[in-house]
């Protein structure tokens, strides 16, 4: 774990972020994109819109993209202090070694450097995901409300979107 670097993403990485991605979309529980979605368009488009006045970070071993996180801002003005849309993604096999809360330590850092100054990161969790709610809630992320039958799982069901907010202290 050590040997992980963070650093900023580009659209250089588009590439190695689908392929990574996709890895994510296929494992249990992973993103709420299948692998089928995620192509280097939508890729490009959340890099460049969090590179934007927002926050996209990779967790790197050497030249293997262990997991990334991203948020970006609105684009009004009355929530430019706010980063939201954040997703984060680890890799399978790097998953449950401390890459996720390294990226969200990252991430706070870099958005407490940004100007305008970010004072919200906003997030939203499938209920059913409970190991990702309790990090978010273990980062001090608080549920703040539920979208009832909002996601649409495989098999037909539905589960509610946990919305999740956390406000940074200076």
């Amino acid at each position: 774990m050590s040997g992980l670097s963070i650093r900023p993403l580009t659209l250089l990485d588009v590439d190695v972020l689908v392929a990574m991605h996709r890895a994510v979309a296929a494992a249990p529980g992973g993103l709420a994109r299948t692998p089928g979605e995620i192509d280097a368009a939508y890729v490009s488009g959340f890099v460049a819109k969090a590179s934007a006045g927002g926050v996209a970070l990779g967790a790197w071993n050497g030249d293997e993209l262990a997991g990334e996180i991203h948020a970006g801002r609105m684009g009004i003005a009355q929530f430019a202090h706010v980063l939201t849309d954040l997703t984060v993604a680890v890799h399978p096999s790097w998953q449950g070694r401390g890459v996720g809360s390294r990226l969200f330590a990252a991430l706070f850092e870099t958005a407490r450097g940004l100007t305008p100054r970010v004072e919200r990161v906003e997030l939203m969790a499938r209920e059913g995901n409970a190991d990702a709610i309790r990090l978010y809630e273990r980062l001090g992320f608080r549920v703040e409300g539920r979208f009832e039958g909002r996601v649409r799982m495989p098999d037909g069901s539905t589960e509610a979107d946990i919305a999740m907010g956390l406000l940074l202290a200076a």
